[in-house]
């Protein structure tokens, strides 16, 4: 009986013995880590961010080039198609000015001797308007006191004209032509100089008289 409770007791001073092994731990190292196992798992949370948003980036930017690269294919596919005649347009200029000349030239008598002749002109003239207007082609006719634009215009001849600001259009000489933004061919005009003031006229001097 006495082994008995000899054996029961070295059991339970061997139990407590293993539980005072676990009181025994220091918290502080239990503490450390746990620290250490949230330190890594932020490392990579972080880590795991920043590559999401390198690739989040790089996205963006390769849908910007792509968007960039389709606005200029567009943009060079409309250039081509409204300035690749650009060199043909120009030559044809020259068949509507003839045409403008020979018109010009018709008298009543000569409308009436060939009517048909002159309808064929003026229908050609119409139809070739047309087709320039069609391809984006626009006449440039300044009027007679118009400002003069370098842009447009080309300056043949400059002379003072009383009454008219400098640079301001005093004749036409020729009408010039655009297409789209582009110019095709400038008009030619004449320019003021400027000059002094519109004589008098004459009743007026005779009365100062």
């Amino acid at each position: 009986m006495t082994d008995e409770f000899e054996d029961d007791m070295a059991k339970d001073k061997s139990s407590d013995s293993e539980n005072e092994d676990i009181f025994l731990d220091d918290p502080e190292d239990l503490e450390d880590d746990m620290l250490d196992d949230i330190t890594a798992d932020e490392i990579e949370i972080d880590a795991l961010k920043a590559e999401r948003d390198e690739l989040k980036d790089r996205l963006l930017r390769s849908l910007a080039e792509g968007e960039n690269l389709r606005k200029r294919a567009d943009r060079d596919r409309r250039d081509a198609e409204l300035y690749g005649g650009v060199r043909l347009a120009r030559d044809i200029l020259s068949v509507h000015d003839n045409l403008g000349r020979a018109l010009e030239t018709i008298d009543d008598e000569l409308r009436e001797k060939a009517s048909g002749l002159v309808e064929g002109l003026e229908l050609t003239q119409k139809d070739l308007l047309a087709a320039f207007s069609k391809h984006k082609i626009e006449m440039v006719s300044p009027e007679l006191g118009e400002k003069f634009d370098p842009k447009l215009h080309q300056a043949m001849f400059e002379a003072p004209v009383p009454g008219q600001p400098a640079g301001s259009i005093i004749q036409v000489m020729s009408t010039g032509f655009v297409i789209g933004e582009r110019l095709l061919r400038p008009a030619q005009v004449g320019v003021s100089s400027g000059g002094g003031a519109a004589p008098k006229p004459q009743e007026d001097a005779e009365s100062e008289d």
